[in-house]
């Protein structure tokens, strides 16, 4: 493990995202991390990502992270809940890594439009731009919101706005009408 000390979550998530290749799982990193990509850096506690599989395959990468010396648990959603499930990664010191397996109204191409971004001599897939606002938007809090417009203000002329639109429709008509007030006091 990379990690030596409480704090550092982004250097658990480069061992989580090394286990995550060895077995041929696509992800992308989500939430603080991608933030700070995408035009807001913050501080926080954990390091996010989020990839698509079966509550099976989460349950057997569960044990592939036990077994590799990590802390895993994972939490499985009600039917109501967006997250299907979540599997929380963590260390001896504190840091953790919250992989989340899907999210209802995503677009499961979200893992192919992702941004290769170095990071500690890593390369790391960060959820593209349309994505990360549509997720942030649907998510739908005050510091979510405002994650959202910093993206948008960060280059409004180099957005998708069809792609993003049909991203934040996907996960609802909440999502698609916080998305154009965004928009609209952008202008």
């Amino acid at each position: 493990m990379r990690t030596t000390a409480p704090g550092q979550s982004a250097l658990l998530l480069l061992d989580v995202i090394a286990l995550l290749r060895s077995e041929g799982i696509d992800y992308a990193v989500i939430g603080a991390m991608a933030a700070s990509v995408h035009g807001t850096v913050r501080a926080s506690l954990d390091a996010d990502a989020i990839t698509f599989m079966t509550p099976q395959a989460a349950a057997l990468l569960e044990r592939r992270f036990s077994s590799a010396g990590f802390g895993a648990r994972l939490r499985t959603g009600d039917p109501d809940d967006p997250i299907p499930a979540l599997l929380a990664i963590s260390d001896s010191h504190g840091n953790r890594v919250d992989l989340l397996v899907g999210l209802r109204g995503l677009d499961r191409r979200a893992l192919d439009r992702t941004l290769e971004v170095p990071f500690q001599g890593v390369s790391l897939r960060v959820v593209g731009r349309e994505d990360f606002i549509a997720m942030k938007v649907y998510a739908g809090g005050p510091q979510d919101l405002a994650d959202a417009a910093a993206a948008l203000a960060r280059s409004p002329t180099s957005l998708d706005l069809p792609l993003l639109r049909g991203l934040a429709g996907g996960y609802g008509r909440h999502a698609l009408e916080a998305l154009e007030k965004l928009l609209e006091r952008s202008r």
